[in-house]
């Protein structure tokens, strides 16, 4: 399986992409480096994830691309609580983060249903 082909991994890397865009200006290293690695750590885990040869494998690298989800989430509550994030984009963010949290669940559940057959 290619990562290329998945809606969860497109809809990922543009966030990440929409996170390194928004803050390429910010003076604040430590907190743009952190929620823009943990942002970049999603689409790159399920790519890693999904292209590996191991399904104990690809579970193991989409459960940290949630965790990555969770991370993310919650940097992105602390930037609009600091004025870092408008409440519109975090807000949109915080939706986003949520649907492809759901997304790499069904496909953690694809892989599972796999293994049971």
């Amino acid at each position: 399986m290619k990562c290329e082909n998945l809606d969860v991994w497109k809809r990922s890397a543009t966030l990440s992409s929409e996170l390194y865009l928004y803050f390429r200006e910010s003076k604040d290293y430590g907190f743009k480096d952190q929620i823009t690695r943990s942002g970049l750590s999603i689409p790159s885990n399920i790519a890693e994830g999904v292209e590996r040869n191991s399904d104990k494998e690809s579970i193991h690298f989409l459960d940290i691309a949630q965790g990555s989800c969770a991370e993310l989430k919650t940097q992105i509550y602390i930037g609009m609580k600091i004025a870092y994030i408008d409440k519109e984009t975090g807000k949109k963010w915080i939706d986003e983060v949520a649907a492809v949290n759901r997304m790499i669940g069904g496909l953690k559940k694809s892989i599972i249903s796999q293994l049971a057959t």
